[in-house]
């Protein structure tokens, strides 16, 4: 289960800031947030992408239904890195 608070904008930038699951991230309106989808031990296949909508991406996360095997993450994806914010498996 994600916890999950949003921040007000940081000094009127378009930078916002939210708590996922204890950290604290921040992130802007060009910023990607994908949720993908696998099964049992291969790879996870993006299923949607979320450009700089935070909230959007963690409602479509809730939303998806995992069955028997199946796994699902929320990623954060930037030019520096990619963080895993949020992971489940059945």
């Amino acid at each position: 289960m994600i916890e999950y608070t949003m921040d007000d904008e940081i000094l009127g930038l378009g930078i916002k800031s939210a708590t996922v699951n204890g950290k604290t991230i921040t992130y802007c309106n060009d910023t990607k947030f994908i949720v993908q989808l696998g099964k049992g031990k291969g790879k996870y296949t993006a299923k949607y992408t979320f450009v700089g909508n935070l909230q959007q991406a963690v409602f479509y996360y809730y939303g998806l239904n995992i069955g028997n095997g199946y796994k699902k993450r929320l990623i954060l994806k930037s030019s520096i890195q990619n963080r895993v914010l949020a992971r489940e498996m059945s």
